[in-house]
């Protein structure tokens, strides 16, 4: 999908379109609408890039109770 809109005047000379995407992905993160995989590609950059500037807003990777038990799995195959 393109996403076309006109930006007041004084956006348009501060928001260059890699600025606008990186704070369009971080958004749809914060609001639980996009994976961090997604919201780097939207932004354009890595996983870990998009990892730093979410820590930079002080916003919180999204790590629930099914992330864990994944994590305690994984630990327990390469510690065997």
């Amino acid at each position: 999908m393109t996403l076309t809109f006109p930006l007041p005047a004084f956006l348009e000379q501060k928001m260059q379109p890699q600025k606008a995407k990186l704070h369009l992905a971080v958004g749809a993160f914060a609001a639980e609408e996009v994976t961090l995989g997604q919201a780097a590609a939207i932004a354009g950059i890595s996983q870990t890039d998009m990892m730093g500037e979410l820590a930079r807003r002080r916003i919180p990777l999204h790590y629930d109770e099914a992330d864990f038990a994944e994590d305690l799995k994984t630990i327990a195959v390469l510690t065997d």
